[in-house]
């Protein structure tokens, strides 16, 4: 047997689960990731001469990987929300993302250094790589499809896509601050990484994703001749063609990537917001992600049976559930003080800040860029993060979703016949 085929094997496999498991897990206390990752885990523990999915051994590889698989997501996610993009619609996410993840970020290190005795720079990439949720592993929490009504999404699911969406692209200057913190002394370095890697770079995220989502939303549906208004042919890889573009782009200009992809992909839905196309382009992305998904789920189950956690400390773990259990639900709840909502809401919103590919993505590309001492406890920390929160909210997020759902059902039968 040639291991090629056995390869072969495994992805159709995969691939037929991936079409399945999403019906048959419906409304069941078990997420899709947990199958997969276990899959992952029960085919690198057998003897079948698999090479070992290590991520120390493979920087390069690993960082490419989830560096696809996250900037598919954003583009799903940005073509699902409904909600036009405003001050005051948007006001839970920017939350989040100006108030949750700094303190999450400076949590995170904080215990990183003083706890698990990582050395500054190493405990901030600890801090920027985990504090970012996740787009790939948290599709049960998110909106669903696209729909023609405006405000159609409860305030949890927009909530937890939005931020999403933005807050994988908005981590990055913190990581830049770690890269340039391990290669030097002191602080003088501030004032340079303020006016590049924080404002330059989202601003380039920002108008360059707005302007290719503009661009190719004139092109989709206002072309002046049929054969370039694609819309009318229906052709869901356009999809992909857009996310490339968009994170091509803005990369070659020195923005950040995954800004400019998620903004790119409410620029196209703005174009023409109710049209039928959105569907199309979003179920594209969906099967795309679905299939990455898998296949990174796989190799993660398959890193962890082979030695990717060894190398973790129990002050190191003890970080990872703090952010889990304590540094998140509470960043995330004194966040959203004064947004709409009742406070129920607001600690589901704080509580299911998924772990995922997001935080694997960082890792990889900080480690290829700069030399951190305990690169591989950095790997068995975010690690076993993104285990314990895949393991964790997959199981809890049906019942909770479900009990919010009833809950808010009630609630509003009771205010209708008052």
């Amino acid at each position: 047997m040639q291991l090629s085929d056995l390869l072969f094997a495994l992805i159709g496999v995969g691939a037929l689960l991936a079409g399945i498991l999403p019906r048959v897990l419906e409304r069941r206390p078990l997420s899709m990731p947990i199958v997969f990752l276990l899959l992952g885990m029960a085919v690198f523990a057998l003897p079948l001469g698999l090479p070992e999915p290590d991520p120390l051994a493979h920087p390069k590889l690993a960082e490419h990987l989830t560096e696809v698989g996250v900037i598919v997501a954003l583009m799903g996610a940005g073509l699902k929300i409904d909600r036009p993009l405003s001050p005051r619609g948007w006001k839970s996410a920017w939350r989040l993302l100006a108030v949750a993840m700094p303190l999450t970020i400076g949590a995170v290190a904080l215990l990183g250094w003083w706890w698990a005795g990582l050395v500054p720079a190493a405990a901030l990439l600890l801090g920027a790589a985990l504090a970012p949720t996740d787009p790939v592993l948290a599709s049960d929490v998110q909106v669903g499809e696209p729909t023609d009504e405006e405000d159609s999404e409860d305030e949890v699911r927009f909530a937890l896509t939005s931020e999403a969406g933005l807050n994988d692209g908005l981590a990055f200057p913190f990581v830049y601050a770690a890269i340039t913190l391990a290669g030097t002394t002191g602080l003088a370095w501030t004032g340079e990484w303020a006016l590049t890697d924080v404002f330059f770079k989202i601003l380039v995220g920002v108008v360059g994703g707005l302007v290719v989502g503009r661009l190719l939303g004139k092109l989709f549906f206002r072309a002046k001749r049929d054969s370039l208004r694609l819309a009318k042919h229906s052709e869901g890889f356009l999809a992909l063609a857009a996310t490339f573009l968009a994170y091509g782009l803005v990369e070659v200009a020195g923005g950040y990537g995954f800004l400019a992809v998620f903004v790119a992909a409410r620029g196209i839905r703005s174009a023409e917001r109710s049209h039928e196309y959105h569907q199309v382009l979003h179920d594209f992305a969906e099967q795309i992600e679905r299939l990455l998904t898998v296949l990174l789920l796989l190799l993660f189950g398959g890193a962890v049976v082979t030695g990717l956690l060894a190398p973790l400390t129990w002050p190191a773990a003890l970080v990872g559930l703090a952010l889990i259990v304590v540094v998140r639900p509470l960043a995330g709840y004194l966040s959203l003080l004064g947004t709409p909502g009742h406070h129920a809401e607001r600690g589901v919103i704080a509580v299911f800040g998924i772990r995922g590919i997001g935080s694997f993505y960082y890792l990889a590309y900080a480690l290829t860029h700069a030399k951190f001492p305990q690169a591989d406890l950095l790997w068995a920390t975010v690690a076993f993060v993104v285990l314990v929160s895949v393991i964790l909210h997959g199981v809890a997020v049906t019942p909770v979703m479900r009990l919010l759902d009833q809950w808010k059902l009630r609630t509003r039968s009771v205010t209708e016949t008052r």
